[in-house]
């Protein structure tokens, strides 16, 4: 049995409340022992900020999320938990947990997209559909085989567009998608041999596929380029002058295909980017919340070139050196919130959590391993993103910060709370216990 995590749950001038979330024992989703701490005050020393604009959160399922494998039992406690999981789940044409749709040109296979689909509408979700990746046939492989040692490599140009009519056929079989994100990363895209990304060619697939999509189901909305807003140092030979920040610069030839994908692509409905808070090859410093400040860059330079509303398909926000990364950790859950702090600052449209089931990722997940048999339990961010799904999505919430002490807060119109600690270092309480490095929570309204 793993240890019982205790993440922090805080309240207003009232008092601070805390829920003993848990990752061995059955205890449902946001259920723990309740304690009260008195003297926190939320209301002197705290800048407040309004939210941009909703915020709906979501998640991507990956290779390892609730599938035959799993234990029944942890099966239908991370089924709960995905149920209240957010608006949206994203699942792959093929890789990441479904297998090759076409694997001979004509000859299909729906069988592990079937699958997922029906988990995304058991959970009460809409879909996304990440439009990656290619089967083999279309580049360059044997018809009838697959390699998944190739998933990443992107479909020859002579096969664009029998790739956009698989995507296309994808959404008349599934009339429950109703977002397309094309492609993933630009996976297959680097010319090495160029140093940038073969802009003109991810441009021309994207083009094809939203063509042929918007031909057969125009209700569908099509995104892209879905790129990583990879971070540098400020002396990288290819950092940008345009997009900087305490964090470091974007990648100019990150900027470059993003430019021409503005420039020429025939339509889109959103902007689909990715991207983690540690330059490249590197980590983060001092509290998650400056760190962080990157998201709010980035989307804020993204709305001064497009206004088209920003998707976050993935993101990674790092920890600083010598804390636990992992899917129970208490510092990756805190700079997940930090994340989605950022967001909701600067106005970003959705956010992707990038695998719900606990896995060997350094990042906060949802659940623990459900093919173990206490697993699906919930960790120490599951209590807060349930609390904060539903609020982002409405709007309306006040975004906090102290300025003595290392705390953001979210704060809804009813005036419940979630304050979570951006640092290794416990906060006094008057008269109370401390709050614990990285503490994490939600509380109820005032009376």
């Amino acid at each position: 049995m793993r240890t019982r995590l205790a993440p922090l749950v805080a309240a207003v001038a009232a008092g601070l409340v805390l829920l003993a979330g848990c990752s061995g024992d059955p205890t449902p989703s946001g259920e723990g022992t309740d304690r009260t701490v008195s003297g926190l005050d939320l209301s002197e020393g705290w800048d407040w900020q309004p939210q941009a604009t909703p915020l709906e959160l979501g998640v991507t399922h990956t290779q390892n999320t609730l599938d035959a494998a799993d234990v029944p039992e942890a099966d239908a406690r991370g089924a709960a938990i995905l149920a209240k999981s957010g608006d949206w789940q994203n699942v792959h044409l093929m890789g990441f947990g479904t297998l090759n749709p076409e694997p001979s040109p004509g000859d299909y296979d729906w069988s592990t997209l079937d699958r997922r689909m029906k988990l995304v509408q058991d959970a009460g979700a809409k879909t996304i559909l990440t439009a990656c990746c290619a089967p083999d046939w279309m580049k360059g492989g044997q018809a009838g085989q697959t390699n998944w040692d190739e998933l990443e490599k992107a479909p020859d140009p002579d096969q664009f567009q029998a790739y956009a009519d698989l995507v296309a056929q994808t959404v008349q079989r599934y009339p429950q998608i109703e977002k397309v994100q094309v492609w993933n990363e630009l996976k297959g895209f680097f010319h090495p041999e160029w140093n940038r990304w073969d802009y003109e060619g991810y441009t021309d697939l994207y083009n094809r596929v939203y063509t042929a999509v918007k031909a057969v189901r125009p209700d569908v909305q099509v995104g892209g380029p879905y790129p990583v807003m990879i971070s540098l140092t400020r002396d990288d030979t290819n950092a940008s002058d345009e997009v900087t920040g305490p964090w470091g610069a974007l990648d100019q030839r990150v900027i470059d295909a993003l430019d021409y994908w503005f420039a020429n692509k025939v339509g889109a409905d959103f902007l689909v980017v990715d991207g983690g808070t540690a330059v490249r090859e590197g980590t983060i410093s001092g509290r998650l919340d400056d760190a962080a400040r990157k998201f709010v860059d980035v989307d804020r330079w993204l709305q001064s070139k497009s206004n088209l509303p920003i998707w976050w398909a993935e993101f990674y926000p790092d920890v600083p050196p010598g804390q636990d990364a992992s899917a129970t950790s208490q510092a990756s859950a805190a700079a997940t919130l930090s994340a989605v702090d950022a967001f909701a600052r600067s106005g970003a449209a959705g956010a992707l959590l990038w695998g719900p089931q606990e896995y060997d990722l350094q990042y906060a997940a949802l659940w623990t391993d459900a093919t173990e048999a206490d697993g699906g339990q919930p960790t120490p961010l599951t209590p807060a993103w349930e609390w904060l799904v539903p609020r982002l999505a409405a709007g309306g919430m006040e975004l906090g910060t102290s300025q003595t002490q290392p705390l953001i807060a979210f704060r809804a119109p009813d005036g419940s709370v979630l304050v979570a600690n951006m640092s290794d270092q416990s906060v006094p309480v008057q008269g109370q216990d401390p709050i614990p490095p990285y503490g994490i929570g939600t509380a109820p309204a005032r009376s």
